[in-house]
């Protein structure tokens, strides 16, 4: 079929020739333009020739030059080939400088790669963290205007990015009105919501923190041992603000802690910690019998060293009977040398300095702790022995000192 269609091809071309052929040599014709001193003559059909050369020629240097501006920089450094080699090489060096630090490079590079390149949102981000890094902070806003106008569906990812420039510079306020703003429109994205507990967190707007909680919750927003960890955070939070504020009135403002307290699950006025947050602020409040009563029950439900070693310093209502309970649970914890601190200092509100100079030498035999080594040497400086209660006055500082820092000091003014 194909060499059919050819020789059809041929066979037209062929007639069209000799009919031209024909027509030339039954009328030559001829041309003349004349134009003052300036003659031209020839042939018709040579000048009609001559015109679709000239034609040819024209369309055949168009295409040449067309494809010599498109495919080499060597015809011209600024083609299109060249400007897309150029805007590569701006974001790999932008992304390297802004990754080792160097800002104002960073900045440069980022901004002509995001000018260069239809996909600029990258490149306006980094540009705008070198530039507020740089302290310029309405260029770095600027940037990320021109990103939202250039990608307006990645508002959500400019407006993070924003959020977390601001906390940068310092503009809490700012960021939560961002991080808000972003909640609304998009109530259910994870990273939303882990921004806002964290800023939460850093503010410690446990308030706010509680209310975001169950959000955090229902979305999986967090690991769940992240989210109970929060959470036993958060009420931590809650009840010292709490007892602050109670003791900022000047009174024994209870009835705020215990409803905060009574608030809380089961399983978390069950956790040591949330315990002794809260046995603190009472005693703190003077609410001291209230600490006592709440702290034996729970000890008496589940034994925590830490929470022993609490008990101690609250004063109830009845410290024989505190004593009593306290070497209850002797019985099942003798060497634990914080319920032995504790019995030490229950003896002492009961006036009994020579059973209380046992529990102390027992807990210290169990562990050598400098709270206990102070405790020790203060009774036996009212019990008149100075040498022993200087001994371990200078152990509890050695002790202490073991856990501090390694800092400079100044040299001593007796070397």
């Amino acid at each position: 079929m194909k060499r059919l269609l050819w020789l059809f091809v041929l066979l037209a071309v062929g007639v069209g020739i000799y009919l031209l052929s024909l027509a030339i040599e039954a009328d030559r014709g001829y041309v003349l333009f004349a134009y003052k001193g300036f003659r031209y003559q020839s042939g018709l059909w040579a000048f009609l020739a001559l015109v679709v050369a000239l034609v040819v020629l024209y369309y055949l240097l168009k295409a040449l030059l067309r494809l010599l501006l498109s495919s080499t920089r060597l015809a011209n450094p600024w083609s299109r080939l060249h400007r897309n080699r150029r805007a590569r090489l701006a974001s790999e060096q932008g992304l390297l400088d802004l990754a080792e630090g160097r800002w104002a490079r960073a900045l440069r590079q980022l901004s002509r790669a995001a000018e260069a390149d239809s996909q600029p949102l990258m490149y306006y981000l980094g540009a705008a963290r070198a530039a507020n890094k740089l302290g310029q902070h309405e260029q770095s806003d600027a940037l990320l205007e021109r990103a939202l106008q250039s990608q307006p569906q990645a508002e959500l990812a400019i407006a993070l990015t924003h959020a977390q420039l601001q906390l940068d510079r310092g503009q809490s306020e700012a960021a939560l009105e961002t991080l808000q703003a972003m909640r609304e429109r998009h109530p259910n994205h994870h990273q939303v919501l882990r921004r806002l507990q964290q800023l939460y967190r850093q503010r410690h707007d446990w308030s706010a923190l509680l209310g975001l909680l169950p959000e955090l919750r229902k979305e999986k927003a967090l690991p769940a041992a992240e989210l109970d960890q929060l959470e036993r955070e958060v009420w931590r939070g809650r009840l010292l603000d709490l007892g602050e504020q109670g003791l900022a009135e000047g009174k024994t403002a209870l009835q705020p802690l215990t409803q905060a307290w009574n608030q809380l699950s089961s399983a978390l006025r069950h956790e040591p910690e949330l315990i002794a947050a809260y046995v603190e602020q009472l005693r703190r409040l003077g609410a001291q019998e209230e600490a006592e009563q709440v702290l034996r029950s729970a000890l008496k439900r589940s034994y925590d060293s830490r929470l022993a070693r609490f008990y101690g310093v609250l004063r109830g209502s009845d410290p024989a009977r505190q004593l009593d309970t306290a070497e209850g649970w002797l019985k099942q914890h003798s060497e634990d040398p914080a319920l032995q601190l504790t019995l030490g200092r229950l003896c002492l509100q009961n006036q009994l300095w020579g059973k209380a100079r046992d529990y102390f030498e027992s807990s210290l035999r169990l562990e050598r702790h400098p709270e206990t080594c102070a405790e020790l040497a203060r009774l036996l400086t009212q019990l008149g022995e100075l040498e022993r209660s200087n001994q371990l006055l200078l152990e509890s500082h050695t002790l202490l000192h073991q856990t501090l820092p390694s800092l400079p000091q100044p040299q001593s003014a007796n070397g």
